[in-house]
């Protein structure tokens, strides 16, 4: 059973330690209080991955409906963030930390407006397993491949696209029947 601490020997021990604190010289209080604090990730850099990888803003339809909460303290990652769709829905993105003991974020997004077809029965501009040119555009700069359509869509739309049968799927929007726009920051 331990025994309460005797009150004005506890104060007189506290008392104690912070006298012999401030007797060190400044130096010694300067690296104190220098003491490396635990690095957090840049949560204005999860809210750029994130407009990157839907390509649209923050509260634009399919982009983020919120910029990342600015409470998170998240660990900050020495690999880069991993980010995905959490579902076919596509109406939340899964951000992930792929560090050992990393962590996970699911960020929401503004569904989409649905847009009127341009007639009585619009023909998507791609259809699924047709070949595209994927244009990855970015600031002042474009490189095209030949690529493979893996959703239909309208001119406009969002498909996912890969550049060849073991690729990863992009995320690109159509611009004409036949090239998709991959955008990169």
């Amino acid at each position: 059973m331990f025994a309460a601490p005797n009150r004005p020997v506890f104060a007189a021990l506290i008392a104690g330690t912070l006298a012999a604190l401030l007797a060190t010289g400044p130096v010694a209080r300067a690296q104190v209080a220098q003491a490396p604090a635990t690095r957090f990730a840049d949560l204005a850099a999860i809210d750029q991955a994130v407009a990157q990888f839907t390509g649209r803003s923050i509260g634009v339809p399919g982009g983020a409906a919120q910029p990342v909460d600015r409470r998170l303290r998240l660990v900050a990652c020495t690999a880069p963030l991993a980010l995905g769709w959490r579902a076919g829905a596509h109406d939340s993105i899964l951000v992930r930390c792929p560090d050992a003991g990393g962590w996970r974020l699911f960020v929401p997004v503004v569904a989409a407006v649905a847009e009127a077809p341009a007639g009585p029965a619009a023909a998507p501009a791609v259809l699924r397993g047709d070949g595209v040119t994927i244009a990855m555009v970015g600031d002042g700069f474009s490189v095209e491949q030949a690529g493979e359509a893996l959703d239909p869509g309208p001119v406009g739309g969002w498909i996912r696209v890969r550049t060849g049968a073991k690729a990863d799927a992009l995320r690109g929007r159509i611009v004409r029947p036949g090239v998709v726009e991959v955008p990169v920051e």
